[in-house]
């Protein structure tokens, strides 16, 4: 399908230019808004649902929804649905995009935000091309959602009722457009957090219980039981880190280094493909916390405490590829003169919590390389790509 790619790159150009870190995103809602009506899109067919109502952290804005109706000959088809979030990361902010050759590059030290106004600009692209070419297609709804980068939560708690029941949905986020991507990871994130007692490090350290102790005892443990980084058991694969430590609320953890660390809050993260596999991983720190905490004692006999908590952050999931939805995506890329490269990402995806709603989803990339690093660029042929994508796969019969 021709689409007019200086247009699309008009838009990504502006999208990009639009701060709206994760949690932030009003300011880059209203803009999506404002280009989905220069485009044809009726202002009373686009809508925030109540998502950050329910979402556990502050956010700003519900997820933008769009209704698009059906028309001509496919206009009573089952509805599909084309997503992508709105959100970057927060090293995105500042970015000041410019086009360089068959690239956007980043004039800041910055991270670009291509993750994920890229699929943003595909969206809009694919309205704008349905009306200005008056193509026939299904009923369309388009989501925007908010918080993917924090925990996939625009995806988490959207009401599926109000995205009018799609049967399948494709969403953007990632590099090329020929891949089809049809599973993902599922993730526990955790917190534990360490309660020792304080004490002049350097009149009585024995009376105290040290907090970073423990940590350290935990953390050796878990390395030497092969369960830190890539981990590997029996047939299973995951992965694990840890991630920030601190004295909680964004303090440091200890107040002085002639202070015994009476308390350390420390978060981290268990990855794997397989549902059980992911959690047995998370078990393993929690143990290790237990452990470790028991082994360090003053000099009274006391040991310190641990209070490990964990949830289940998405779920893994993959696709049969005899799926209407995969056989229409392979079908799609083939179409647009691609190779179609089926695959499982190892990050968690947006999709991850559609399918887990009841609506099979697959994902393409849109151009992204590098995301989450100062070092993030686009590759403008395959937006194009995806956006030509997003237009085949709306309109094929």
């Amino acid at each position: 399908m021709p689409v007019d790619t200086s247009a699309a790159t008009d838009r990504l150009m502006r999208f990009l230019a639009v701060e709206g870190v994760t949690g932030k995103e009003a300011t880059i809602g209203q803009d999506l808004r404002a280009t989905l009506q220069e485009v044809g899109v009726p202002a009373e067919a686009i809508r925030l649902d109540d998502a950050n109502t329910r979402i556990p952290v502050p956010t700003e804005t519900g997820n933008l929804i769009v209704d698009l109706p059906g028309k001509g000959a496919m206009h009573n088809q089952p509805r599909i649905m084309f997503m992508t979030h709105m959100d970057t990361v927060p090293l995105c902010a500042g970015a000041r995009p410019k086009v360089k050759g068959r690239k956007i590059v980043n004039e800041a030290k910055t991270a670009l935000g291509g993750d994920n106004r890229c699929g943003c600009g595909v969206l809009v692209t694919l309205a704008a091309e349905l009306a200005k070419q008056n193509l026939d297609h299904p009923p369309i709804t388009l989501l925007f959602c908010v918080r993917e980068e924090s925990g996939l939560y625009g995806a988490r708690y959207v009401k599926t009722e109000e995205l009018g029941s799609p049967t399948m949905a494709f969403n953007y986020d990632g590099g090329a457009a020929s891949n089809v991507t049809i599973g993902a990871v599922g993730a526990d994130r955790w917190e534990v957090e360490i309660f020792g007692r304080a004490s002049h490090a350097g009149v009585a350290p024995e009376r105290g219980i040290s907090s970073t102790m423990i940590l350290a005892l935990a953390l050796a443990d878990v390395k030497a039981g092969g369960w830190f980084g890539k981990v590997v058991k029996r047939k299973l694969q995951g992965t694990s880190n840890v991630g920030p430590v601190t004295g909680g609320e964004g303090r440091p953890a200890g107040d002085a280094t002639n202070v015994v660390t009476d308390y350390v809050h420390v978060r981290g993260e268990s990855r794997s493909h397989d549902s059980k596999f992911f959690r047995e991983i998370t078990k393993a720190y929690k143990a290790a916390f237990e452990k470790a905490a028991k082994r360090v004692t003053n000099s009274d006999g006391k040991p310190g405490k641990v209070k490990f908590k964990a949830e289940t952050d998405y779920h893994p999931f993959r696709m049969k590829e005899n799926l209407p939805v995969v056989k229409r995506a392979v079908a799609a890329v083939s179409e647009i003169g691609a190779r179609p490269n089926i695959r499982a990402a190892n990050g968690g995806l947006d999709a991850n919590w559609m399918v887990r709603h009841g609506v099979p989803t697959v994902t393409f990339g849109a151009g992204q390389n590098e995301p989450h690093t100062i070092d993030e660029w686009i590759n403008l042929d395959e937006y194009d790509r995806a956006c030509a994508l997003a237009v085949q796969l709306a309109t094929m019969r």
